[in-house]
């Protein structure tokens, strides 16, 4: 029996708009009454997902900013901070390449480390209210999320690859939509985010279910007994799929919570 739903946001559960389609609320509730947790594991800061989920937002759980702020019953189970020597290293490399732009994030401010121009101003990378800086914040910020914007798409991959050469031992990097690459440090990923708040309720993998649609949620559709992925996703994801269903401008995963709650 499926215990509990995590689901990524952008490409997933939002529509081809951003938008999270009204009837998600109604089936939160009813799939809550029927014993099934629902966790929302995304890039987004833990306050943005609280506002997108603002009807529901004290009835669900939350794995946000990738795995670094876990929330689970309105407790606080775990918040990752990056190393202040970890966040120079990271902006020391970025510095090498002039295609790459790098934001960090603390709890309530974006932190962009160039021109506000140099960035895509992407809304599913959460940079409202931005502040251009020309350093790291000092270290009594505590830096939880860390994104890299590349200008040239096309060579994300590279970037990407770059990146990992250069900064294995401290983070893994992620390439999300055609502009970003994501930042985690080494030990932290929505599925370690998602394996505390399991633990907390006392469910096992094989009662999970969870969605997803680009590279950073690799490590939860791996670690899920049920893995299921966008027609929207990326390829790699797809191949370690347990099944792949319609795309998120379909409401794809609320059909299939809808499904999910007729058989129960």
């Amino acid at each position: 029996m499926i215990k509990l739903i995590a689901t990524d946001m952008d490409g997933t559960l939002l529509d081809e708009r951003s938008r999270l389609p009204e009837e998600t609320f109604d089936l939160i509730r009813r799939l809550a009454e029927k014993g099934v947790r629902f966790v929302a594991s995304s890039g987004r800061r833990y306050d943005t997902l609280r506002w997108f989920f603002e009807p529901v937002a004290d009835e669900m759980d939350y794995v946000a900013s990738l795995g670094t702020q876990v929330y689970a019953d309105g407790r606080l189970l775990d918040r990752e901070v990056f190393s202040t020597l970890s966040v120079i290293r990271l902006f020391e490399t970025c510095q090498m390449f002039d295609c790459l732009h790098l934001a960090l994030y603390d709890a309530g401010h974006a932190y962009l480390l160039n021109d506000q121009s140099a960035y895509v101003r992407e809304l599913d990378k959460d940079l409202p209210d931005a502040i251009c800086v020309f350093d790291p914040p000092s270290p009594d910020v505590s830096i939880i999320k860390a994104s890299i914007c590349c200008d040239r798409p096309e060579q994300i991959m590279d970037m990407a690859y770059v990146l990992e050469r250069e900064l294995s031992e401290w983070f893994t990097f992620l390439p999300s939509g055609s502009s970003w690459i994501d930042v985690t440090p080494r030990h932290v990923s929505k599925a370690t985010g998602l394996a505390q708040v399991m633990r907390y309720w006392g469910i096992e993998r094989d009662e999970v279910m969870a969605f997803g649609d680009s590279m950073n949620d690799y490590a939860m559709l791996r670690f899920v007994g049920h893995p299921c992925v966008m027609d929207n996703a990326r390829y790699a994801v797809k191949q370690v799929a347990e099944c792949v269903i319609g795309s998120n401008a379909e409401h794809a995963v609320q059909v299939a919570m809808r499904e999910l709650l007729e058989s129960l």
